[in-house]
């Protein structure tokens, strides 16, 4: 990491993955409006949200989108100032690596020395203050040798759900435009994969591990070796599409070389094989994630995010009224119905026009084995 304090900040060209279909959130995601397009915290889209928040970082024309075709045209309506070029149709879902791959070979062909962050379409901040400073941050060690920056989220349970970054030691506190508040910078030990309870809670006593949510920084040239390095099999496929990119093949080369790829994320093809040369040699850096995030992975995290405490009943949409009597802890979403609820807590109660979701805040994770069921019996419709 340079020790150097840089007056202007290094050329950045965000990246934000937007292909998940969005299960977890059936009956209101579907595949062809998924919930990254959906509006579920306030008057923007999830995507649109996560733009919003980029650009005082970033032009809108230095963005790019990884998607895929049920949600291109979505996404491009959603995002005017966002150059089509940008927005990429995967020919088929190859999780998080090669789309990530793919935008450092492009971004490499062009200005190798740009920084890419990688940001989810469907996480929610709410201290975008402090997220654009801690960006700053990690931008600015990323843009040296072959820094790899990571923002862990400070955990506040012991979660099962999400992946774990062991914080090695503290090397550096950038100062905050409060000067109260520094950015620590740790290294990295190494990236744990999701724990099982008894393993969380020893987490979160040990005070040193940080959530994983999805949010890397790194120059496209460091990004493109550490492919080249780590999961070369897909290199020269990625790098075919790369200079086919703005010609009349590119759609072509695109669909006939990206399925070839490996299906593995990002973790597991650089970031857990880059750790394991150790804490001083992988130049891989922790950056806190204190800015209010959440993942917005299910009903019940929606309702965490909208209620102010676990025991409120939080109404959603249009619904036009709510009656409670002996109820805790429910959310409902109901667009033009009055609801009312008798002796119950803790329940999901979701209604669109063509399907009723009722289920408990603890097993809202499990909705996905519903979408599973509907597609297995056949109701396409549904989906």
């Amino acid at each position: 990491m340079s020790d150097q304090t840089k007056t202007v900040m290094p050329r950045f060209a965000p990246v934000i993955l937007a292909g998940g279909s969005g299960t977890r959130f059936w009956p209101r995601s579907r595949r062809a409006r998924a919930k990254q397009v959906l509006a579920l915290d306030g008057d923007q889209t999830m995507i649109q949200q996560t733009l919003t928040r980029l650009l005082p970082l970033a032009d809108a024309k230095d963005v790019w989108v990884v998607t895929n075709s049920l949600l291109d045209k979505t996404i491009s309506g959603q995002m005017p100032s966002v150059d089509p070029l940008h927005i990429l149709s995967e020919p088929a879902a190859r999780n998080t690596a090669p789309a990530c791959a793919l935008a450092a070979f492009l971004l490499e062909t062009r200005e190798p020395n740009t920084v890419i962050g990688i940001f989810p379409s469907d996480h929610v901040v709410k201290d975008m203050p402090r997220f654009a400073e801690v960006l700053r941050v990690g931008i600015d060690i990323a843009a040296g040798g072959e820094a790899i920056v990571v923002l862990g989220v400070p955990p506040t349970r012991p979660e099962t759900g999400y992946g774990y970054v062991e914080q090695g030691a503290l090397v550096a506190e950038a100062a905050s435009a409060d000067g109260t508040s520094p950015v620590k910078v740790f290294r990295v030990k190494r990236f744990r994969e999701k724990p099982d309870r008894h393993t969380a809670e020893n987490f979160l006593a040990a005070g040193n591990f940080a959530w994983n949510g999805g949010i890397f920084l790194w120059s496209a040239r460091t990004l493109a070796n550490a492919i080249r390095e780590h999961a070369p099999d897909m290199a020269p496929m990625l790098e075919k599409i790369a200079v086919a990119h703005g010609t009349a093949d590119f759609e072509k080369v695109f669909a006939e070389e990206y399925p070839k790829c490996e299906n593995i994320s990002i973790d597991y093809a650089v970031l857990e094989r880059r750790s394991i040369k150790g804490e001083q040699k992988s130049e891989i850096y922790c950056l806190p994630a204190d800015f209010g995030w959440n993942d917005l992975g299910s009903w019940a995290s929606l309702h965490e995010h909208l209620g102010e405490a676990e025991a409120d009943n939080v109404i959603d949409g249009a619904t036009t009224g709510l009656v409670t009597i002996q109820s805790t802890g429910n959310y409902v979403y109901a667009p033009g119905k009055m609801v009312a609820l008798l002796g119950v807590d803790d329940l999901v109660v979701v209604e669109t026009d063509d399907a009723l979701l009722i289920t408990t805040r603890d097993r809202s994770q499990d909705v996905s084995k519903i979408v599973r069921a509907i597609y297995e019996g056949g109701r396409e419709e549904l989906m």
